[in-house]
């Protein structure tokens, strides 16, 4: 892997999460174990099956179409998976940007791993473990691991994408995950992650057969609620690891080269302003201008008004500004 020149420490490093997003922390392997074959038959299945779907989505919507019930089912579940994982995994669970009331921990638990992307645990090691590591030797994903000659960034724009998910090796999660691990609640909804993949897969063809009462409103909404919607946000929230490392704009000063990228920040709900998170990991908002839509971070706004959250870590502005300044003399240095 290239190594980039690592900055300095931002700031919320030195916070509460510091210890387990920076070095190596409580002295333990980086790597514990091997993915077994099956839990590699199964990634490819929920990785190759949705995207086929997706694929096969626009000549099917040009000779047979969608309904408007497979674009409610679609909606919904898409907001609540997405959000369990933007709002759950990421700003929550992984770098703790505000305190949730037990229901809604389990909540953002649950609703995170409708998203099948991995169980809570494993998500929050191996997302812990990137930003430790972020564009350096260690990241599980970085786009820049092959150099940066074009053939280089092709291939690891095509890794960070979607490659790294098959790497056999594990995150150790007694390293970069202690804290839910020690969490009865969180142990058992990582454990029944084959539940909630079943749920998310099985719930919209129930619901659609149930309302149209036919079998053909079922098998649609398979397909639109299910695998495309999968297959959708599957793609929108790999496009951070690949895309919003590779291109954009970093207005502030961070560790890597993470870069905010307008265009995805509706679909990914605000996680595409990622060099702003990279610039404060811990903040509950990643869109921090004006103008930068974050719909997880209105969540967490929601969540906060219910007092279902609290102690939330919106942004400083006078520690944005500090940024942008480093960072506009890191551009005149010719730093990248």
């Amino acid at each position: 892997m290239t190594l980039l020149d690592p900055a300095r420490s931002t700031g919320a490093d030195a916070d509460v999460t510091r210890s387990l997003q920076e070095g190596e922390p409580n002295g333990k392997p980086m790597i514990s174990g091997h993915k077994r074959r099956g839990e590699q038959a199964a990634l490819y299945l929920f990785v190759v099956l949705p995207f086929i779907a997706l694929i096969a989505a626009v000549p099917l919507m040009w000779g047979w179409g969608i309904s408007w019930l497979d674009i409610a089912l679609a909606t919904i579940f898409y907001v609540i998976s997405c959000t369990g994982v933007t709002v759950g995994f990421h700003r929550y669970f992984t770098h703790g940007s505000f305190k949730a009331t037990r229901a809604l921990k389990i909540y953002l638990a649950t609703a995170g791993s409708l998203a099948v992307e991995g169980p809570v645990i494993r998500w929050v090691a191996d997302h812990r473990r990137h930003h430790a590591f972020s564009d350096r030797e260690g990241d599980p994903h970085s786009p820049w691991r092959y150099g940066e000659s074009m053939g280089g960034l092709t291939k690891g724009f095509w890794f960070a994408h979607i490659g790294w998910l098959f790497d056999v090796e594990h995150t150790n999660q007694d390293k970069y995950a202690p804290d839910l691990l020690a969490d009865r609640d969180l142990v058992r909804i990582d454990r029944q992650f084959p539940f909630w993949v079943a749920f998310t897969m099985l719930a919209p063809p129930l619901l659609g057969g149930l309302i149209t009462w036919s079998w053909a409103g079922a098998v649609s909404a398979f397909f639109w609620a299910s695998l495309v919607r999968l297959a959708l946000l599957h793609h929108v929230t790999w496009s951070i690891n690949s895309v919003c490392h590779i291109v954009g704009e970093r207005p502030y000063s961070s560790r890597d080269r993470s870069a905010n990228f307008w265009p995805l920040a509706i679909l990914s709900f605000g996680e595409s302003w990622h060099n702003s998170h990279h610039a404060d990991p811990t903040c509950a908002r990643h869109g921090v201008d004006r103008g930068q839509i974050d719909i997880s971070a209105r969540m967490i706004w929601l969540f906060e008004r219910f007092g279902w959250a609290s102690d939330v870590r919106w942004p400083k502005r006078e520690r944005f500004e500090k940024l942008a300044a480093r960072r506009a003399t890191e551009v005149a240095a010719g730093k990248r």
